[in-house]
């Protein structure tokens, strides 16, 4: 009979991967916004998941439909083809023509980070990615970086609103220096709010709901 890990404990169990681990055919396929530049794979694609999954709990960034730590996602393996892939920014790539990076000589070292949702209507796709790009700038002393970019997979039905929120955060935060500062003019985008402070990780439903 297959193990049902806690969704905040540890990674044993047989749905979920390790995090020491890299699985291509667990993750989703690096799409457009990685396009041209060097697509994380092996010890370093692990490494800074891990790192990701400890700025995630700090920042309690958590996926609501399966009430854990959106990081696992990737390790999820009843959702084989969801979840983030990441790749370092080169700064000779081809700019495609759809690539809406903001442009910043003062970011040196740049990581961008693709989500792929469990569906294309996944109605918390906006906060996750939101909170995800607040999460790894804000605490950006923790890794390697100076900016890491955060845009949704286009397979969402509201990948160009939601894209255009995260192009607007990311603006903000060159101009700032505060990933938690809203921009002025952003078009909205229907969400539902997915980050919570965990205060008992035995029983979810006391955990209270809690802004970014």
């Amino acid at each position: 009979m297959p193990g049902f890990p806690s969704p905040f404990g540890g990674d044993g169990g047989t749905l979920f991967e390790r995090y020491g681990e890299f699985v291509p055919g667990n993750l989703p396929e690096p799409g457009p916004f990685l396009e041209g530049h060097d697509v994380l794979t092996g010890r370093e694609h692990a490494a800074f998941h891990r790192l990701t999954r400890a700025l995630f709990e700090e920042r309690t960034v958590y996926d609501m439909t399966f009430n854990y730590n959106l990081a696992r996602l990737n390790l999820d393996t009843r959702h084989e083809n969801a979840g983030y892939r990441y790749a370092v920014e080169r700064g000779d790539a081809e700019r495609e023509e759809e690539d809406d990076a903001i442009e910043d000589d003062g970011a040196g070292r740049v990581l961008r980070a693709e989500f792929t949702p469990t569906t294309p209507f996944c109605p918390q796709s906006h906060t996750l990615t939101i909170g995800s790009f607040r999460a790894w700038n804000a605490l950006s002393d923790r890794h390697e970086y100076d900016l890491v970019r955060v845009r949704v997979a286009p397979m969402h039905h509201q990948s160009g609103g939601i894209n255009d929120q995260l192009r607007e955060l990311e603006r903000t935060y060159l101009e700032t220096g505060d990933a938690t500062a809203d921009p002025e003019d952003s078009t909205p985008v229907e969400s539902t709010p997915t980050e919570r402070p965990v205060e008992d990780e035995g029983d979810s439903r006391t955990i209270p709901d809690a802004p970014f």
